[in-house]
């Protein structure tokens, strides 16, 4: 793999293995990713190594080794040209003082669409540590078992098992009954990663609100941090809005016009920068 600008896979492996939805990082240069691939769904598991070289050590499906480059990329934010995020960090002092803060870090993503919307509805309403669990139990019952040998980590289900999904603790049946129909949804290619890269952000909005469940803030996390838009202002996630409030010296409840207008300046980056105060405010 290559990249296109300032990449720490230490920072993004440091991410991984802090955010709830996520598993298999930690504090070395090497991040495990076990995932189900786009399209076929079969399970693939990963190892990214500080070099950038990904030993693909799950491949049942006998997927072509360019496919499974590309959605590790993609997972990475490594298919975006970064070179000139640096100019971003020139025009604002606030966005150069979290490229210093976090140097190299690049928004780090689902694995699909599908996969971001499955933690959209599991997430909703409860602590993101309970939604960690209730996530890992669904994979881990439901998902592929990938070893890495000195771990063994679970994909998330593959939409034709999660519309079979089962009542389990941490989901009211209402979460249950959305989940399947996500699946139905996945199934049927609603997710596809391409289709919603292909839209304008309004279109792929649009589209995914859709969705049993899927309300404005998770349209948004489902196109930035699962389809990989990284160009667009999230307008529906209040905890940015308190960390852009708080960096810019804002007061309390900025108008979101003043957000968009300051947002103006981070283009053409500005799920990166977002990603960047979400993660300094956690």
């Amino acid at each position: 793999m290559t990249t296109r600008g300032p990449f720490s896979l230490a920072a993004a492996a440091r991410f991984q293995g802090t955010f709830p939805a996520f598993q298999g990082g930690d504090d070395e240069a090497r991040l495990d990713l076990a995932f189900a691939a786009d399209d076929s769904w079969t399970p693939v598991g990963v190892r990214v190594t500080g070099d950038l070289r990904g030993q693909v050590v799950a491949n049942p499906g006998d997927l072509p080794a360019e496919q499974i480059q590309a959605q590790v990329e993609r997972i990475l934010s490594l298919d975006a040209d970064g070179t000139g995020f640096a100019e971003a960090g020139v025009r604002d002092p606030v966005v150069h003082e979290l490229q210093q803060r976090f140097p190299g870090l690049r928004p780090v993503l689902f694995a699909t669409p599908y996969e971001a919307a499955a933690w959209a509805l599991i997430c909703h309403r409860i602590r993101m540590t309970q939604a960690g669990t209730v996530r890992a139990r669904i994979s881990a019952s439901l998902g592929a078992p990938v070893d890495f040998g000195d771990r063994v980590l679970h994909t998330f289900p593959p939409p034709e098992r999660l519309i079979n999904l089962e009542p389990m603790p941490g989901l009211m049946i209402r979460k249950v009954e959305n989940l399947r129909a996500l699946g139905e949804a996945a199934a049927e290619g609603e997710l596809d990663a391409g289709l919603l890269r292909e839209m304008s952000p309004e279109a792929a909005l649009a589209h995914l609100k859709k969705l049993p469940g899927i309300g404005p803030f998770s349209a948004e996390l489902i196109m930035i941090r699962g389809a990989g838009v990284v160009d667009a202002f999230p307008e529906e996630t209040p905890r940015l809005h308190h960390a852009m409030a708080e960096a810019y010296d804002l007061g309390p409840e900025p108008p979101l016009a003043t957000l968009r207008a300051i947002s103006e300046s981070w283009r053409p980056y500005r799920s990166w920068v977002a990603f960047l105060l979400r993660n300094a405010a956690s």
